[in-house]
């Protein structure tokens, strides 16, 4: 689990170009914090904890666009090869990731944690994501996933809203 610290830390041993913006706790769900700091969901991404409801206990971390709502219950389900899948309780993500609802962010989780990002993240100039905390978000160009610790990009991890 990692702090707010190693994250920034990790975005600038990337050498990406990227931007710490700081939000008030109150405004960080991804809707709230476009339209009271002026950005578009266009190019906010959520990252979503699910896990197995059968079989063996299995996690992954899920990257998509705001636009998009994550395929839970096929792509998810029949990746992951579970019979039922569902949304982490908030307790399960603040267990594993160390991070709360409105500030995970995909980077810096454990490191056998899956981290599938939608192919749809990959197209966008750059993204805004999770700061770690529910304090701020990060905005940076979708490279940063190849620093990223087990990640696959996925096509059609995603459908339209």
């Amino acid at each position: 689990m990692a702090s707010v610290a190693a994250v920034h830390a990790f975005l600038t041993a990337s050498g990406l170009a990227h931007e710490i913006v700081p939000c008030d706790p109150d405004d960080a769900e991804t809707a709230v914090f476009a339209e009271k700091y002026g950005y578009s969901l266009d190019c906010s991404a959520n990252c979503i904890l699910v896990k197995t409801k059968t079989g063996e206990a299995k996690f992954v971390a899920c990257v998509v666009l705001a636009t998009t709502r994550l395929d839970v219950n096929k792509r998810v389900r029949k990746k992951i090869g579970a019979r039922k899948v569902s949304f982490a309780a908030p307790e399960d993500t603040r267990r594993l990731t160390g991070m709360d609802l409105g500030g995970v962010t995909p980077l810096c989780l454990p490191d056998d944690l899956p981290v599938w990002v939608d192919a749809a993240v990959m197209a966008r100039q750059t993204i805004i994501l999770g700061g770690g905390d529910r304090r701020s978000k990060i905005i940076v160009a979708p490279q940063i996933f190849e620093h990223v610790a087990n990640v696959e990009i996925v096509d059609g991890l995603a459908l339209p809203i």
